[in-house]
């Protein structure tokens, strides 16, 4: 998730987007398909990610193409930020559409509930099923059918600068109490600010929702939950934390700001995720790898939960050449990829058996990462799922600038959700 505002359509884009889209998608996929037995054609692959990882994937996309000769791979990187509005006015327009794209958990079924995916259940997409994390298949799951494959598992956790929390004398925070208590000592021992707190972006606002014990929506009983009392002290820890000075945030470019904060040693903490681990890692706060550190996500007043996350793989509806668009999402999603991307970026496979390879087992970074995806509270796969994020968004903009109140930010967001979700509570 990678990454600018995660799961929110930018819908200002479409118009502009347009001709890209049909520039790069996958109207020349051609007809090969499956041609006396062998597959043949063009599937074109839009990656969404991020500038640390797109030459890997690039390489393991491209290594498909050793398995079927006859097939041509065409790799296209698409920021995550353009991605969800491009894949639509492509589809929509029905020119210009990928024929496999890698899609972010919170889009399949916004995707799916327009007709823009391709379903899997039968196809040779869907290999070894009984193989996925249970918690993983969840997202690719619309109304019965199976529209995607999945290939990277997430969630979020507390980067730390081992060497800043040292010299300041402090543990790693458990709430987010402690960190804003230990920020005035972190701050005066190491001239470092405690925390970057992605303001910029609804998705890092789940964990302090979550630590209140609350959620966006109960999907099951049709209730919005965000405006009860725990939406209101989740707006408020975030605005105490940037008002005591113990956290310094920014109204854009957040995913930039935040790794660079982190990197150059200016913040001890940030709230990140496993796909900007190697990002980290370069900057020269860490020329010691081993001084990034990870931790599970601060909790709240009353409890502890990070967002599940994770990418899939979806094939368009439209595709000219679904064989090979099946079988790429197979070798894409494939234990066999999943472990070379683990070891490559030491992003979380989805398949338990990889968890079970040696070098995937020992990565330090697995080891944390996994028993907190466990853990990970699942956001609900419906819909409008996605379009969740956007009223939460302008509301902590206005929190964090003092324009609403946590109280007002609340209600604002629960009104927001009413009326788009029209059979709600």
């Amino acid at each position: 998730m990678r990454r600018g505002i995660r799961g929110i359509t930018a819908t200002a884009l479409v118009a502009g987007l347009a001709l890209a889209a049909t520039a790069c998608g996958g109207g020349d996929s051609g007809s090969g398909g499956d041609s006396g037995g062998e597959l043949s054609g063009t599937v074109t692959f839009w990656d969404t990610s991020n500038d640390a990882e797109k030459a890997t994937y690039r390489k393991l996309a491209e290594g498909f193409q050793k398995e079927h000769p006859k097939v041509h791979v065409k790799y296209v990187n698409v920021p995550f930020g353009d991605a969800n509005a491009k894949f639509k006015n492509a589809a929509g327009g029905n020119s210009g559409a990928p024929d496999v794209m890698r899609t972010e958990v919170a889009w399949v079924a916004d995707f799916a509930n327009l007709g823009y995916l391709a379903p899997l259940d039968g196809t040779p997409a869907l290999d070894r099923t009984d193989d996925y994390l249970p918690q993983a298949v969840g997202s690719t799951k619309f109304k019965g059918k199976t529209y995607a494959a999945p290939q990277v598992i997430d969630t979020l956790g507390l980067f730390y600068n081992k060497k800043l929390l040292k010299d300041a004398g402090v543990e790693v925070p458990k709430t987010f109490d402690e960190l804003a208590k230990a920020a005035k000592k972190i701050k005066a021992k190491t001239g470092a600010t405690a925390l970057y707190l992605r303001g910029d972006d609804p998705y890092w606002f789940l964990p302090y929702l979550y630590g209140e014990g609350g959620d966006m929506v109960n999907a099951r009983d049709k209730v919005v939950e965000i405006d009860d009392g725990a939406g209101v002290r989740a707006f408020k820890t975030i605005k105490d934390l940037v008002d005591s000075k113990a956290a310094v945030t920014d109204a854009t470019d957040g995913q930039e700001n935040q790794l660079k904060a982190l990197k150059d040693g200016t913040v001890a903490m940030a709230v990140d995720g496993p796909w900007d681990i190697e990002g980290a890692r370069a900057g020269k706060a860490f020329k010691d790898k081993k001084n990034l550190g990870v931790a599970p996500v601060p909790g709240g007043s009353t409890a502890q939960g990070s967002p599940q996350g994770g990418w899939n793989l979806s094939v368009y509806a439209g595709s000219k050449n679904l064989q090979a668009s099946y079988a790429f999402v197979k070798y894409m999603s494939s234990a066999k990829v999943q472990q070379q991307t683990n070891e490559k970026l030491s992003l979380l496979p989805t398949r338990k058996s990889v968890y079970e390879v040696p070098a995937v087992k020992s990565n330090e970074m697995v080891r944390f990462f996994k028993p907190a995806v466990d853990g990970a509270v699942q956001r609900p796969w419906i819909a409008e799922g996605n379009s969740l994020f956007e009223p939460v968004k302008v509301q902590m903009n206005k929190v964090l600038t003092g324009a609403a109140s946590p109280e007002q930010a609340a209600k604002a967001t629960g009104d927001a959700y009413r009326k788009l979700l029209k059979d709600y509570k």
